[in-house]
């Protein structure tokens, strides 16, 4: 895998931090976690609209970003959207992922296993939606670094080893 591809953006789901009512923490820990490991990544705050999260996560995956990862808009309530608009992009599911997830927050918070989060492929881009508080992102970040370069270097045809 090269360089250049060790590279990331957060999606922050939140209408309240779309606004500014409410500081975003989930984005800058996810963000902060991602630099500790040699990622460079940057953090974009949308509201919970399906069109918004799709198109910041189109945006990564066009400028060649390795991952996104978004936080915020998994659960039950109405606006929690961001599966829905994550679904029709993904190319390739990776459910083996997100319930890797779940399965880690659910070790600390039952209701973890709420989180509607999706992970998949979006062209050449790993895609992954975690829940948005920072216990979620503080969880489920080690996760998804623990595939996230053989992800990538699979989809830029490294071979199986």
């Amino acid at each position: 895998m090269t360089s250049d591809r060790r590279v990331a953006t957060v999606v922050t789901v939140s209408d309240r931090s779309a606004v500014g009512e409410r500081p975003d923490r989930s984005g800058p820990l996810a963000a902060s976690l991602l630099h500790e490991a040699g990622w460079a990544a940057d953090v974009v705050v949308v509201p919970d609209e399906r069109e918004s999260i799709a198109e910041a996560i189109r945006t990564a995956a066009q400028r060649g970003d390795g991952l996104v990862v978004t936080t915020g808009g998994t659960g039950l309530s109405p606006r929690d959207v961001t599966p829905e608009a994550t679904a029709p992009l993904l190319t390739r599911e990776l459910p083996g992922v997100a319930e890797r997830i779940r399965a880690v927050g659910v070790e600390q918070l039952p209701q973890a296993m709420l989180s509607r989060g999706l992970a998949g492929v979006v062209g050449r881009t790993l895609v992954v939606n975690l829940a948005g508080s920072p216990g979620a992102v503080s969880d489920g970040v080690p996760v998804l670094l623990a595939v996230a370069s053989h992800v990538i270097d699979q989809l830029d045809g490294g071979d199986h080893s």
